[in-house]
């Protein structure tokens, strides 16, 4: 491999890029992705509960990692999608991977498997965009002022209201609490990292190395672990199916293009908004209760996000 010019930009050649008029078609992508990837991520919940009675939830994670990887190494060799011109390059690549996809989900995996009920494990994993909020300004000198503070102190507190009635706080589970945190440090690291390091990037190229490397990781735990046993149901297929394409495909592309243009804090404040969706679509979909505290929780984190994007 050859120096990567692209990873050695300066910060004035990046500011200037980033400042670029954007044509119509990425104007507007721009406009409706938060949107498109918000809903995409909460049937993530959906899914995975309907997964899970067909098989072991690392099991779960391996088979979506390696079939990911191949579709993605299928599209970039097809599409010729240019790869990192450097091991530097494709190390920091690879790193992101780990910890968005083996880390973050694996954490939240192995913490509802070993006992801790989802919710809690939501609530834990929703401290990313007040951590992510907290180490950005010195890491990526991104500044923010007293209302998007505000903005993200009502996203925290719409959240909790959403997952209120879904929270058991149990300490008997050491396993369970160290791996819910083990998957905030992922997410919100994952974050920080790439903006930091790899903030652009091939997103075809770029996703298959990804999931190479967290399949790396996640196969053998999987392994040492057990497999167990897997029924190939209908639904298990179409679950299966949906985490590869849709997730692990469309929206991670949007989740890793959005952090490229956006600051770090933003683009993470946007998973405030999985939970209440998720909550919608439970209700809907497996009939569970959708509570006035609930409702409420969602408007108030409407309107934290309203006070932290607004210009």
């Amino acid at each position: 491999m050859t120096p990567d010019s692209s990873a050695e930009r300066s910060p004035a050649a990046t500011a200037a890029a980033d400042t670029a008029p954007d044509s119509a078609g990425v104007a507007l992508l721009a406009r409706v992705a938060p949107g498109i990837f918000v809903v995409l991520w909460a049937t993530g919940f959906l899914i995975a509960k309907l997964g899970v009675p067909y098989a072991q939830p690392l099991t779960i994670l391996s088979l979506r990692f390696v079939l990911a990887a191949l579709m993605m190494l299928a599209v970039a060799i097809i599409a010729r999608a240019p790869w990192p011109r450097s091991w530097r390059r494709l190390g920091h690549i690879a790193a992101t991977g780990i910890l968005l996809h083996a880390i973050y989900l694996g954490g939240c995996y192995v913490a509802i498997y070993a006992g801790m009920p989802a919710g809690m494990t939501a609530l834990i994993v929703g401290f990313q965009p007040l951590l992510t909020a907290a180490v950005a300004g010195p890491l990526l000198a991104e500044r923010m002022g007293g209302l998007q503070w505000v903005g993200i102190g009502l996203g925290f507190v719409g959240l909790m209201m959403v997952l209120w009635e879904r929270l058991v706080i149990d300490l008997s589970h050491p396993l369970a609490l160290t791996m819910a945190m083990l998957s905030l440090l992922g997410i919100t690291a994952a974050t920080i990292y790439q903006k930091r390091f790899c903030p652009s990037f091939d997103l075809r190229s770029g996703a298959a190395i990804q999931y190479i490397a967290a399949s790396l990781v996640i196969v053998p735990g999987a392994w040492w672990l057990g497999f167990g046993d897997v029924d190939w149901a209908p639904t298990f297929v179409f679950a299966l199916a949906w985490l590869v394409i849709v997730l692990s495909g469309v929206s991670i592309a949007l989740l890793t293009w959005m952090i490229s243009r956006g600051a770090a804090s933003k683009v993470a404040s946007l998973f405030y908004l999985t939970p209440p969706l998720a909550a919608i679509g439970s209700y809907f979909w497996f009939g569970e209760v959708l509570s006035p505290l609930a409702i409420a929780g969602m408007a108030v984190i409407v309107a934290g996000l309203y006070l932290l994007n607004r210009k």
